[in-house]
């Protein structure tokens, strides 16, 4: 079952880390592990006063996460949604002999209560500009014109179009939405706006319906009305009709769209509009986690023609995608292809070259902005020029490897440092308590690990000589960086249980006797250890799963 832990969960209480068990850990397992602690907390072991405080806190806290993890309801908002989901506003209402299904589609329930409350005061502004550039004086210019002109000698670039468009929405009830949207636009010194209010209202859990009114100086008045409804769990359709008010008349429209689920990651559309511009239209459209392919047919008025893309996801953290396609039609064909980037956390920045008959070539950038998205169209030639396709691929290329050395990576790098700060400045008090605690458990393992140790010696078995865990520092290029690590000694060898040492695939900065020294960093843990009088060493990941010993650890004598 995924898990909802995040940063923050993992630093208060990571329950499954802390008792050292899978998360798919059977009552059994979690038994074994309980009874395990419980030897080594208990307070009635422990006379001194400190101690036995001390014992007292981590016993708590260990009962704590018996008692969630063995219970199947508690257990199941755990997985899901941590700590924090125990906790939330309303719970303690639920009643507890529900089974885990149910239990979890409450907390939901309350969840998406206290979403709807916060969704009363939020807007959800999104906007496009887009900025039209005419380029072709760089290809096909008439050098003789040029150069009886004064300043001949430098092409002629202009903007020759922009349009500007943003749209809020205001949430009336839980079920009413207002969506108020406008636009500029500009057309070789020609331009108007207009502006919509539209009107949605989820009518049940199968569809919705919308109503549009809108006005403008080119267009002149709208209305329109559009609905969304689930035939079935695999099927849907949409419906849109609308009157269109000008100078020359009424000009009504209708369009209407079916869609199916072929299978889980594919949809097939058909797509029928009858108005000034007539078509039928059907699409099939495969979206996967690598890939992303689509395949339209359109037959209409003025526009009929057959059209195939392809785009390819990188499985990286830059989330890169390439992509091709092909159009043709009575207008003519039209090769496109490019690529995208996230170039920061909220920014994604594209590029695609369009080489097409009788169109010529187009360069068109789009930087995707939070909600925000700014795309600029440049044309180069209006003929297909190998140059104009060299310079339209390579030089955005180019362009884009200089910003990202230059300007994009240094501050990504100043961004992750500042958020770094921060995490590490929020979470301060909860280290000291965490360190604090550490320290405590530590303390209370010594006597049982000093008999773990003797009777692990009296077999030849496993001794951990030397333990730490945190931010290692091996790369030359980051010398200047200081390790931040903490001495586990102690802990690891507290775990091992007839010469053996398991670890779960979780943080272990949650076992006990540990705690995380440089949140947000990326953590090893490093382990020298003796085995039947060898010498072994390792480094794992923080999440990785460990198991020793291993033949695969064992330290070369000659090296």
């Amino acid at each position: 079952m995924a898990s909802a832990l995040d940063d923050d969960e993992i630093l208060n209480d990571d329950y499954y880390s802390l008792l050292n068990v899978r998360r798919e850990a059977t009552q059994d397992e979690l038994k074994a592990a309980y009874r395990r602690l419980c030897m080594l907390y208990h307070p009635d072991k422990h006379r001194d006063p400190d101690l036995k405080r001390q014992a007292e806190q981590l016993f708590n806290l260990v009962h704590e996460a018996y008692e969630v993890l063995t219970d199947p309801q508690a257990r199941a908002i755990y997985d899901i949604y941590g700590k924090r989901g125990l906790d939330v506003e309303g719970w303690e209402v639920v009643e507890r002999k529900r089974t885990p299904a149910e239990i979890r589609e409450e907390y939901e329930r309350l969840q998406k209560e206290r979403e709807e409350r916060r969704l009363q005061q939020r807007t959800n502004p999104k906007g496009t500009i887009s900025v039209g550039i005419d380029a072709t004086d760089l290809f096909d210019r008439y050098d003789e014109d040029y150069e009886e002109a004064a300043g001949g000698g430098v092409p002629h670039v202009e903007i020759n179009k922009m349009n500007i468009s943003q749209s809020i929405e205001a949430p009336l009830t839980t079920k009413d939405t207002a969506v108020m949207s406008g636009s500029l636009s500009t057309h070789n010194g020609n331009g108007g706006g207009t502006i919509n209010l539209a009107l949605r209202r989820v009518t049940s859990a199968k569809g919705w319906g919308e109503i549009e009114l809108g006005a403008g100086d080119t267009h002149g008045p709208l209305f329109g009305m559009k609905i969304f409804r689930n035939l079935t769990p695999r099927f849907f359709v949409t419906a849109q009709c609308g009157l269109q008010f000008s100078s020359r008349g009424v000009r009504p429209g209708v369009t209407t769209v079916l869609a199916r689920h072929l299978d889980k990651n594919t949809m097939g559309y058909l797509q029928w509009r009858w108005g000034v511009q007539s078509s039928m239209n059907t699409s099939i459209v495969r979206d996967t986690k690598s890939s992303h392919f689509t395949f339209a047919m359109q037959l209409g008025i003025p526009h009929t023609f057959a059209m195939m893309s392809y785009q390819y996801k990188f499985q990286d953290d830059d989330q890169t995608k390439i992509k091709g396609s092909v159009k043709s039609g009575f207008f003519g064909t039209v090769v496109e292809y490019g690529a995208e980037r996230k170039i920061s956390r909220h920014s994604v920045l594209g590029a695609t070259v369009s080489v097409g008959v009788p169109q010529g070539v187009s360069l068109k950038i789009k930087l995707n902005r939070a909600s925000q998205t700014y795309f600029f169209p440049i044309h180069l030639t209006d003929q297909l020029l190998p140059s104009a396709v060299f310079y339209a691929t390579v030089g955005p290329l180019v362009f884009y490897l200089a910003i990202q050395q230059l300007i994009i990576r240094p501050y990504v790098r100043a961004q992750k440092e500042q958020d770094l700060e921060k995490q590490q400045e929020s979470s301060a008090s909860n280290i000291a308590k965490k360190k604090q605690e550490a320290e405590a458990a530590v303390l209370l393992m010594q006597e049982s690990v000093r008999r773990i140790i003797e009777a692990e010696e009296s077999r030849m078995g496993l001794i951990i000589l030397n333990a730490w865990y945190g931010k290692f520092v091996t790369d030359n290029s980051r010398k200047h960086e200081r390790a931040k690590v903490i001495d586990v000694t102690v802990p690891l060898q507290c775990l091992v249980k007839d010469s053996k040492l398991i670890l779960t695939e979780a943080t272990k900065s949650g076992l006990p006797g540990f705690y995380d020294p440089c949140v947000g960093e990326e953590k090893s843990l490093k382990v020298l250890y003796q085995f039947r009088g060898v010498m072994h060493q390792v480094l794992s990941g923080d999440s990785e799963p460990l198991r020793i010993p291993k033949q695969s650890h064992r330290i070369d004598a000659d090296t």
